[in-house]
């Protein structure tokens, strides 16, 4: 007996169920703790809000870097898989540029919960822990809130074109010519994607200060990419 699960396209199937399980996952959290968790921090006492930050927010960060983790894999390895099929017709095909646009936000998503978010939240538990316990607050958590705040709203801002460029990498076909060279778009949207996510580091919050500026700035976002996608391609 053949099972539809047990082939090549079976395999896809799973990882694609994998990466829209662990996806809702992570999205689900980023979006709560952006439009959600933040508005109520600042409206409550320190003491509940330590006793919140020790208690909540650690299980919501488990379900949001595992998430994300799990979202990031699984989309790899289907990309590879599609590339290793499409060979050479990759780069040049509505599938690649779509999802390289999708997929370079959604590593720097990835990137941005790892190595910024949750080493900085881990700062500011411990300290929330420490007030709890008698002992002195962090002055680093006052330091390190900002720079994570900063990375969370820096993914909300990217989630929202990259939803777009994942469903229009299957859904969505581009006019291309037949002698298109990649070079260009690739290059222009590094660029801008880059850009974005060096601000991310090193820049301000401007605009994603709140959570209408944030949608209004991935919506510019992703009006921006896909007109230059389609002017250049």
């Amino acid at each position: 007996m053949d099972v539809a699960l047990f082939t090549e396209e079976g395999v896809m199937m799973i990882l694609r169920w994998v990466h829209f399980f662990a996806g809702v996952a992570w999205i689900g959290h980023l979006y709560y703790f952006n439009f959600v968790q933040g508005a109520f921090f600042n409206e409550i006492e320190a003491p509940v809000k330590n006793q919140a930050i020790s208690k909540l927010v650690p299980r919501a960060l488990w379900w949001f870097r595992y998430g994300a983790l799990f979202t990031f894999l699984s989309g790899a390895i289907m990309l590879s898989m599609v590339a290793a099929d499409l060979k050479g017709e990759f780069p040049r095909s509505s599938y690649g540029i779509f999802i390289y646009t999708g997929a370079l936000m959604g590593t720097f998503m990835f990137l941005n919960v790892w190595l910024i978010i949750w080493p900085k939240q881990k700062i500011m538990i411990a300290s929330a822990n420490s007030v709890i316990g008698g002992g002195a607050a962090d002055p680093n958590a006052a330091k390190v809130a900002p720079q994570a705040a900063l990375a969370s709203r820096t993914n909300t801002l990217f989630s929202i074109p990259l939803l777009f460029f994942m469903g229009a990498s299957r859904h969505l076909n581009l006019n291309i010519p037949e002698d298109f060279s990649p070079g260009l778009v690739f290059g222009l949207v590094t660029l801008i994607i880059g850009a974005i996510q060096f601000n991310a580091v090193k820049g301000k919050m401007g605009i994603m200060a709140t959570p209408k500026g944030v949608i209004h700035a991935g919506v510019g976002l992703l009006v921006v990419l896909y007109a230059l996608i389609e002017v250049v391609v």
